[in-house]
C-alpha cells in the first residue's frame, strides 16, 4: 500500500477537505499531561493519507485543526482516546466532539482477547504487520521518515478496523453499551485532567 504522508508545520491548510469521517492520533513526550507536551496531531480520510501537523509548541494555535476536531458533523476515530483527548483539550484548548474509539470498541467486541493493541487489530482485520519501533521516540524535534511512516500507520487502518469491530458489536447485541461508554469518555478525560486516575467506581 502506498501512502500518501504530508507534513505540515503549526496547522492544517484552510482549505484541506478530508470528509466528515475522519482517524485521529497524537503523539507527545510521555503520558503525564501537564509534563509531557503535544507535538503532533495525525488525521487521515481513510484513503491511504496521513496528514501529519506538527505544532508551534510556543503558542499551540491551530485554529483549521481546531475548527475540525470540534465540528460535531465530522466524526472521529482514535485508538484509545482518552490520552490524545486529555493533551488535546489541555494544549489546544478546545474540545473534540463526535467521537469513536477502536480500543473501546475493540474490548467490548473482542471478549476472545486480551490483547487489544493497534498493532493486534491491524493484523486481525487488516492481515498487515505494522512495527512499532518507533512507538517510544521523540517526535518533539525532527522527524525521520520511518517516524513518518509509524505515525501513518496509526491513523490509516483505523476506518477499516472500526467498521470490522462493529460488525462484532452489532451481531453480539453490545452497541448500546458502546455508546454509553463513548458518551462517558469526555468525563473520564476530565477526570484525567483533575488527575482522579484511579477507577472512582472501585470500593
Amino acid at each position: 500500500m502506498n501512502n500518501n504522508i504530508q507534513l505540515h508545520k503549526g496547522d492544517i491548510p484552510e482549505n484541506l477537505k478530508l470528509g466528515n469521517r475522519i482517524a485521529v492520533d497524537g503523539e507527545f513526550m510521555g503520558l503525564n499531561v501537564r509534563r509531557d507536551p503535544l507535538c503532533l496531531i495525525q488525521l487521515s480520510s481513510g484513503k491511504s493519507d496521513a496528514h501529519i501537523i506538527q505544532f508551534d509548541r510556543n503558542s499551540y494555535k491551530a485554529p483549521n485543526l481546531a475548527k475540525i476536531l470540534n465540528d460535531e458533523k465530522i466524526t472521529k476515530i482514535f485508538h484509545f482516546g482518552r490520552a490524545d483527548l486529555a493533551h488535546i483539550k489541555y494544549y489546544l484548548k478546545t474540545d473534540v466532539n463526535n467521537i469513536l474509539d477502536t480500543k473501546i470498541c475493540s474490548k467490548l467486541s473482542r471478549s476472545y482477547s486480551d490483547n487489544h493493541s493497534l498493532k493486534t487489530l491491524i493484523k486481525e482485520f487488516i492481515n498487515i504487520d505494522i512495527s512499532k519501533q518507533f512507538q517510544s521516540s521523540d517526535f518533539g524535534g525532527e522527524l525521520s521518515p520511518a517516524q513518518l511512516k509509524y505515525c501513518a500507520n496509526d491513523v490509516i487502518y483505523l476506518h477499516k478496523i472500526h467498521d470490522e469491530l462493529y460488525k462484532i458489536l452489532k451481531r453480539e447485541n453490545r452497541v448500546k453499551l458502546y455508546e454509553d461508554c463513548l458518551k462517558f469518555l469526555k468525563t473520564r478525560v476530565e477526570l484525567d485532567l483533575a488527575l482522579f486516575k484511579d477507577d472512582i467506581w472501585s470500593h
